[in-house]
């Protein structure tokens, strides 16, 4: 296991023992997992990540900390847009759509308002804009 899967697998695993609470970089952001579908694997693939509240839905952003590649999950949510969410100790189904125009770029403002290192994101990505994708829950 890469030590990036590792650190997230510690993300995850403290997340889920203190009902949704996580310490270090992650203290006092906003923090769910996702669990996906591998596009490949089919087997169900989880990380952690920060979201923004957009009324009744959730936003996140595929950063991938400014690489020059999409996240897997963006991928993965690109082959299967239904998703589970977890927050706290909620847990529930979403699907999940991408995001662009005018409702992109006021929710992009609105994330670099409230998480500035989001620019250096956009900058280290270069030519690759970063998606941002609306997590919207099922009935």
């Amino acid at each position: 296991m890469s030590e990036r899967l590792q650190r997230n697998q510690l993300v995850i695993d403290e997340f889920r023992s203190a009902a949704g609470v996580v310490g270090g970089d992650f203290e006092g952001v906003p923090l769910l997992l996702l669990t996906t579908t591998g596009a490949r694997s089919g087997e169900p693939r989880v990380m952690p990540m920060t979201y923004l509240a957009d009324g009744e839905r959730l936003v996140v952003f595929a950063a991938n900390g400014g690489r020059p590649n999409h996240p897997g999950w963006y991928h993965n949510l690109l082959a299967d847009p239904a998703a589970r969410v977890e927050i706290g100790t909620e847990a529930f189904p979403v699907t999940a759509t991408v995001l662009e125009g005018s409702e992109r770029e006021r929710l992009w403002a609105q994330q670099l308002v409230r998480t500035p290192y989001f620019e250096g994101f956009q900058e280290r990505a270069g030519d690759r804009r970063i998606p941002i994708v609306a997590l919207t829950r099922e009935a």
